[in-house]
């Protein structure tokens, strides 16, 4: 079993095809679980409708959505009212409004079909955007594994510490340290939680976590490993 506390950040790790994101799918209800059950404050998620239950979730994923549209409506995607101002608020806690008032166009700016007309950074960034507009107090944050340059990276990774103050997060996680910044590190293999616990506490167990890190699999960042 996993109980998940008000405010807590939880890293789930482990090798392609363990069940990470097979995990945080089924917490949007994308599926029902075969066996068990996923409660939210006691209700099994399948009592409760799903229009107030997606309310209650952001979601920043690996591969970002956007539509051919600016990039005002992308941000405001699902909140076709959101005010300008409260857009532009998202932007900037997302560390997107610099590149957005960069451009000639500004929040009017088309992205192009599936945001060709932005870099992989500037993506992520709309995608964090979109969830600060959303404000929900659970994150479910499946981390970016393509390759970012330093500037990018560094805008990318700010956002997301701010996007998950006061929240509960559920995050993949594939950078080291965003594990070690976790509150708890749930390891998964085969489709089963393995070991749970903080990133010092399960390295020196010399258990399943120690060996992910020391092999590097499905990992970007492992120089500080051992520290």
């Amino acid at each position: 079993d996993l109980a998940i506390a008000p405010g807590e950040t939880v890293a789930l790790v482990g090798a392609s095809g363990s069940g990470k994101s097979t995990l945080i799918n089924l917490i949007a209800r994308f599926y029902a679980p075969t066996a068990g059950r996923i409660t939210l404050d006691d209700a099994p998620l399948d009592t409760l409708p799903l229009a107030w239950l997606r309310s209650q979730l952001g979601w920043v994923g690996q591969h970002v959505v956007l539509f051919d549209d600016s990039i005002a409506a992308n941000i405001a995607y699902g909140q076709p009212d959101a005010p300008e101002a409260e857009i532009r608020a998202a932007a900037r806690a997302a560390h997107a409004l610099e590149f957005i008032d960069a451009l000639p166009d500004g929040l009017a700016t088309r992205v192009g079909a599936n945001g060709s007309q932005l870099s992989g950074g500037q993506r992520q960034r709309i995608a964090i955007a979109r969830a600060f507009l959303r404000n929900a107090p659970i994150l479910l944050l499946d981390e970016a594994t393509s390759a970012l340059d330093n500037a990018s990276e560094r805008a990318v990774k700010d956002a997301l510490v701010e996007l998950r103050k006061n929240r509960t997060v559920v995050v993949v996680a594939h950078r080291l340290s965003t594990i070690r910044d976790a509150d708890r590190i749930v390891v998964m293999a085969h489709g089963r939680i393995v070991e749970v616990g903080d990133h010092a506490t399960l390295l020196a167990a010399q258990g399943a976590y120690a060996r992910l890190l020391a092999s590097g699999e499905g990992l970007l960042d492992t120089d500080a490993v051992a520290q």
